[in-house]
């Protein structure tokens, strides 16, 4: 899929690039995004160029990872919010994080809202899925914001760093969004 731009009222989404690599770095230096989420950790500069340079365009070309920056209107990046498609059609998982700056604003749960809405218009998208390890409770708070229902834990599902963990996992159906 060729990337796409997205604008909420206070913030506009797009592809990541090679300019944002020491925005990219310098958020993922933030313990939390460290311990709850699957970045390296040590996060070094060259990750964030994997990032933006690999990773992010990769995922676009081939169709496995939909990922935006959500920056402010004055150019401040705020998070980065990601869709994933684990193989099943009409199936997505959205994943994000939040520069600790911003945190507590609501511009991730915009952010992601944007990102549902589309995915439900243009990908015909029938079931988004949340999933977040056991204690992640800022993820929680976005995703219940946003409209995810929580449905469980899963226990030993993700894989970090070489452990298993439990995790939460919500989903939001179109339904959901129009019922708001």
């Amino acid at each position: 899929m060729k990337p796409v731009i997205l604008e909420t009222p206070r913030l506009l989404l797009r592809p990541l690039g090679p300019e944002d690599a020491e925005a990219v770095y310098l958020a993922c230096q933030d313990e939390d995004i460290q311990r709850w989420t699957v970045v390296p950790s040590p996060y070094l500069p060259e990750h964030a160029e994997g990032f933006v340079n690999q990773i992010s365009p990769d995922g676009w070309e081939n169709d496995t990872l939909y990922n935006w920056g959500s920056f402010t209107r004055d150019g401040a990046l705020v998070s980065s919010v990601g869709l994933s498609f684990p193989g099943r059609p009409g199936f997505a998982e959205v994943g994000y994080w939040t520069a600790p700056q911003h945190r507590g604003r609501g511009y991730t749960a915009e952010a992601v809202s944007a990102v549902c809405d589309w995915a439900f218009a243009t990908l015909g998208t029938r079931r988004l899925e949340w999933l977040a390890g056991v204690g992640n409770e800022g993820s929680r708070a976005v995703a219940e914001r946003v409209g995810f229902v929580f449905e469980g834990t899963l226990r030993s599902y993700l894989e970090q760093r070489g452990e298993r963990r439990d995790a939460w996992i919500g989903a939001l159906l179109p339904t959901d969004r129009t019922a708001r």
